[in-house]
């Protein structure tokens, strides 16, 4: 595994990976596989892959026909397309009849870079962790990714899974066991919990050096399940440090921040920071650019860090 990996591409080599196995699979694009990185399933089983052009709600709703026939689709499209454009069909095709359909949708966040606000997602998580039956997962790199596929393979029902169109360093060893709902303590601290998800999970780790040096010990979560939620990890780490702070690469409301806010407020009331974009649509501009213009760096999450626990 190289040192970085779009969770894109890694998603494109997972279905071919899964496509070998399992005749069932099928996959679904709307004109975009080049950028989804459907287009490797594609090469290898033509007579199983879908362009449906740009036409994303009759994707979803295909993606539901063909799931009630018994098929096991992936439908992928943009974040911005697969949650927004279609999320009316998504929600009455797909998880009210709690289908099997596996969207896995790429170019989530600021980090699209110049393609602008217009198709940097930042509300997709919150889209889609609000309709009942559906998965929302975030994978924090390629072999978070690529494990990510074979585990929603293999569950019953809806899952939304959000991928990045950015090279992202790589966390985790191939022996790595994702599980859904259960996130992963990556480091041990006793003063701030970071929990993250995606590439903020870098982000976080980084911070967490930097806070090291100021002897500040800083516990990272990577919480990739958004929905269902690890609330027993989430409330465990925060019993321990007394504070926490979420890093996501989406609007503060409604995703990973949203989710631990309203399990701590509920669970554990404790001093809370939401590192992600707030109450705005993004801009064009490089992602190292972007991610210092929204605050999402090491030393934005290290500056919160200290003044959460400032609160305690």
């Amino acid at each position: 595994m190289a040192n970085e990996m779009a969770t894109r591409l890694a998603y494109g080599e997972a279905l071919v990976e899964l496509g070998r196995r399992d005749q069932r699979v099928v996959v679904l694009d709307a004109d975009l596989s080049g950028s989804t990185k459907t287009d490797l399933f594609a090469r290898e089983f033509p007579q199983r892959f879908f362009n449906m052009g740009v036409a994303e709600q009759n994707m979803m709703a295909v993606a539901a026909g063909l799931a009630h026939a018994g098929k096991l689709p992936f439908a992928s499209t943009f974040a911005i397309f697969a949650a927004g454009r279609a999320w009316e069909v998504v929600r009455q095709s797909i998880a009210y009849s709690a289908a099997n359909v596996k969207i896995v949708a790429s170019h989530g966040g600021v980090t699209v870079g110049p393609d602008g606000g217009s198709h940097q997602a930042i509300e997709d998580l919150a889209l889609m962790r609000v309709l009942p039956n559906m998965v929302v997962i975030v994978p924090a790199d390629g072999v978070e990714m690529k494990k990510v596929v074979e585990t929603v393979a293999q569950v019953q029902g809806p899952c939304y899974v959000r991928g990045g169109r950015i090279k992202s360093p790589v966390i985790f060893e191939e022996t790595y066991q994702f599980r859904i709902g259960k996130g992963v303590c990556l480091r041990q601290g006793k003063d701030v919990t970071l929990a993250a998800c995606g590439l903020m999970v870098h982000q976080a780790l980084a911070a967490a050096e930097w806070l090291a040096k100021e002897r500040i010990s800083a516990e990272v979560l990577n919480l990739s399940t958004i929905k269902p939620l690890d609330e027993d990890l989430l409330c465990q780490s925060a019993a321990k440090t007394g504070c926490v702070v979420t890093c996501e690469e989406h609007l503060v409301n409604g995703g990973l921040g949203g989710a631990c806010a309203e399990a701590l407020g509920e669970r554990l009331p404790v001093p809370l920071e939401r590192i992600g974009v707030r109450d705005t649509f993004g801009i064009s501009g490089r992602p190292d650019e972007l991610l210092e213009y929204f605050g999402l760096t090491p030393a934005d999450i290290a500056a919160a860090a200290v003044r959460v626990m400032s609160r305690k």
